[in-house]
């Protein structure tokens, strides 16, 4: 070998030399805590079938380049386990408690799949934790307490899982809580007490929670509250009055009773659900109602329809126990179409003013049947309306009496 031969030799292999250490220093650059982690957490997770998450995760490369990893100079600072886009099929096996050892991290994320096991206790070691949402997986056993730990955390999204227990009190202690998403899992036990003056959505709706709420136990920051499909009792009245900030309010089939607070109908409420309840009472709103969509049906709730009703779009008030006449400036705006969906059916109503020629608009939907009149008018009602046309006059009577 001639000696130009023997020099590019030599420049190879150095150049072999330089492109070894450039990778171990790529590699060597992440702090090491950070990943082993990173190692133990992809050992205990695995792309579902057509998943191809992992396959960017070679630990002989930069792990702050792998898909999901963010990294702040030597640490990571946010993982987002999981392809992102609709319809990816996520992730299997369990979250690995070393998820502890990164103490920089800030976001937590994992999108749905089949994750299974239990929330790592470890989960409370990372301080700086904002974010945690791991939704729509199979997660299951106890919300760790330890979770109250957490003080700078944000966003909590355990939804659609398998959880059980009770919502550790010490959640509700977390002082910048802005989102707290739990719902369709197994929990039970009381809603405890949420102190962050900034939380703006509690959504806890399809667990089997009971007992009663406080006046003060939410803040008046809240502007989406939903507790529907639980167990929960008691009055509501001056909580809700306290929670002017409201856009969405679901409390529908749970066991609440006593009145509607009035002003609850001037928040800036789009959607208020509060059927399948044992409200009871009348119903005074103090000014015309800007709501588009109020069901309050299947209540105990009485006295007279008031007017201030009639810029509903659909007003769900049937299986209830409204008498009197129902308002004129009702009837028209239902003629008139701005009134999308009028359910009446099965109260102690004793008169409409509508003509029995007069046109329902094809958009509109009402439904009077089985009150204390014959209905002037024909309209399609709901199936579970049953077939009977009017109430008994005896029940009439009675009620009247």
């Amino acid at each position: 070998m001639g000696k130009q031969g023997r020099i590019k030799m030599v420049c190879f292999a150095l150049f072999l030399v330089v492109l070894f250490q450039c990778k171990f220093l790529a590699v060597a650059i992440l702090d090491p805590l950070d990943f082993l982690a990173l190692q133990s957490i992809r050992k205990s997770l695995h792309d579902l079938p057509g998943s191809t998450f992992f396959a960017s995760w070679d630990f002989t490369s930069d792990p702050c380049n792998f898909a999901g990893v963010y990294c702040d100079s030597d640490r990571v600072v946010a993982l987002n386990l999981g392809d992102p886009r609709a319809g990816s099929p996520g992730l299997t096996g369990r979250i690995d408690a070393a998820i502890g050892k990164l103490s920089s991290l800030a976001e937590l994320s994992i999108v749905p799949g089949r994750i299974y096991g239990s929330l790592p206790q470890s989960i409370s070691q990372l301080k700086e934790l904002r974010f945690l949402a791991i939704s729509r997986n199979f997660i299951a056993g106890d919300i760790p307490a330890t979770l109250g730990q957490l003080r700078s955390l944000k966003t909590l999204d355990l939804s659609y899982n398998q959880l059980t227990g009770e919502i550790p009190r010490s959640i509700g202690t977390l002082p910048e809580l802005t989102n707290v998403i739990l719902c369709h899992n197994h929990l039970s036990g009381s809603v405890p007490p949420f102190l962050s003056q900034v939380l703006n959505r509690l959504d806890l709706k399809h667990n089997a929670l009971t007992g009663s709420l406080a006046p003060d136990s939410l803040p008046p920051s809240l502007q989406s509250l939903s507790l529907s499909w639980n167990q929960l009792t008691g009055p509501v009245d001056r909580l809700l009055s306290r929670l002017d900030q409201l856009s969405y309010l679901d409390l529908s089939l749970n066991q609440f009773t006593g009145p509607i607070p009035g002003r609850l109908f001037s928040f800036p409420i789009s959607n208020l659900q509060l059927e399948r309840n044992l409200f009871s009472g009348s119903i005074q709103p103090a000014d015309q109602v800007t709501i588009s969509t109020i069901d309050l049906s299947h209540n105990r709730l009485s006295g007279q329809i008031s007017p201030m009703f009639s810029t509903v779009q659909n007003l769900y008030l049937n299986n209830n126990r409204f008498t009197g006449q129902v308002p004129a400036s009702i009837v028209e705006q239902l003629l008139s179409g701005n009134i999308q969906i009028l359910y009446l059916q099965h109260n102690y109503l004793t008169g409409i003013e509508i003509k029995p020629t007069a046109e329902i608009p094809v958009s509109s939907s009402l439904c009077l049947q089985y009150n204390c009149m014959v209905p002037p008018v024909q309209t399609p009602c709901p199936f579970k309306a049953g077939n009977e046309k009017t109430r008994p006059t005896a029940q009439c009577i009675e009620w009247k009496g």
